[in-house]
């Protein structure tokens, strides 16, 4: 995609609502992104020949290009490639990102858009890869700490529910951060987290790591 998108220079941001309103359907954020990718109009994203048709039925891809001859859509060669995700969803994930002042986080795009959190790490990802800048990726430590939630401030059925269900005293009812600092540059990427599993800890260190970073 291209490296400016409508919206980039719209610093005072958008509201959620806004965004809703500008992006109301698939149809709507289909038009904003061929509009932003194809300015100049439709080509082939495999070979760029813009002698392309579209197919009956828009199946299996709604372009043809005989050129190559490979179908293809808005999606292909994009963020969005191989990607269930409405285009709807992909629109104000991207809008927030360019838009924002202060990096978004993958909680913040699970809670505004309705996602998974591993959802929002793929596409913070794709989004944060298309327009690369390496200043985004550090190279360690990793850290995680937890804040707030004293056992003595919750319910006496809420102890209860966490006694039962084996949990100990160290770490509940605390909010998880996870953080890595860049050597270099002594800045800290910090996100709040449900957990500090595996897979949880790989997705945020696969995200804004250096390669070859010692963590």
């Amino acid at each position: 995609m291209p490296k400016k998108a409508s919206g980039r220079a719209d610093r005072n941001g958008r509201t959620i609502v806004e965004l809703m309103n500008m992006f109301p359907n698939e149809a709507a954020a289909t038009v904003w992104f061929e509009d932003a990718i194809w300015p100049d109009g439709r080509h082939c994203p495999h070979c760029g020949n813009v002698e392309t048709t579209e197919t009956k039925n828009r199946k299996p891809m709604p372009y043809w290009c005989g050129g190559c001859r490979s179908y293809f859509s808005v999606r292909t060669g994009a963020p969005m490639q191989r990607s269930k995700i409405p285009l709807r969803k992909w629109a104000i994930a991207i809008y927030l990102v360019l838009t924002s002042l202060k990096s978004v986080s993958s909680m913040k795009l699970h809670r505004e858009l309705g996602i998974s959190q591993v959802t929002a790490w793929f596409m913070l990802h794709r989004i944060r890869e298309a327009w690369a800048d390496d200043d985004d990726q550090f190279d360690g430590p990793v850290d995680e700490t937890y804040t707030g939630g004293k056992r003595a401030n919750m319910s006496k059925a809420k102890r209860k529910e966490l006694a039962e269900a084996g949990v100990g005293r160290g770490t509940v009812g605390k909010t998880i951060v996870v953080s890595m600092k860049d050597r270099d540059m002594n800045e800290v990427r910090a996100e709040v987290f449900p957990d500090t599993t595996e897979p949880t800890l790989q997705a945020f260190v696969r995200e804004h790591a250096k390669p070859g970073a010692t963590l």
